[in-house]
């Protein structure tokens, strides 16, 4: 039985070392797996771009709201939750003015409107309610020097979709949230 095999066996065996020296089609496989690489790469590109450009996105909407309060209510209209008619109207309609339109939302209880000061560090210190009476002054945040403003606090979300379902950008934080303030006097 050996003795009929080995003609096969040469056979093969020859076969096989001129497969090996053949270097036909090579490229082709080398440019498949660096193509594989490259597109995957692509993908993560793409969907972290569109992820960084909905968070400036989502950024800007909440400025344009709070700076909406300021444009539209005038000072003798202040504090704006009582003395100006439509001023959530106006942060919700600057808010969907951006490229993401209604997908970006209010959160609940946003906007809202209270006395702050500054305090020692240079940071906003909430004071109280427009609805209660103005402090006189700032002592509670450390500037007794200082009178407290009346400001405008927005707070949207927005919810990211990644294009694809593979990339580094879906296991990002789907909530997008932004907060904005604004003083209006």
């Amino acid at each position: 039985m050996y003795g009929r095999m080995m003609p096969l066996v040469r056979a093969l065996s020859g076969k096989w070392r001129s497969l090996r020296k053949d270097s036909r089609g090579l490229a082709a496989i080398e440019f498949s797996l660096i193509a594989l690489v490259l597109a995957v790469s692509l993908c993560n590109v793409a969907d972290i771009a569109l992820y960084l450009f909905d968070e400036l996105e989502v950024q800007n909407a909440t400025e344009m709201g709070a700076q909406a309060v300021a444009a539209n209510c005038a000072y003798n209209q202040l504090p704006a939750a009582t003395g100006c008619n439509n001023w959530t109207t106006y942060v919700t309609t600057a808010v969907h003015s951006t490229s993401l339109g209604n997908s970006v939302s209010l959160q609940n209880g946003s906007p809202t409107e209270g006395y702050y000061c500054l305090n020692s560090a240079g940071a906003l210190q909430f004071m109280n309610a427009t609805s209660s009476a103005k402090p006189a002054n700032c002592s509670a945040a450390g500037e007794s020097t200082y009178t407290p403003g009346d400001w405008v606090e927005v707070q949207t979300t927005y919810t990211y979709a990644p294009i694809f379902n593979f990339t580094v950008a879906s296991v990002f934080n789907t909530a997008i949230t932004s907060t904005a303030y604004m003083r209006l006097s």
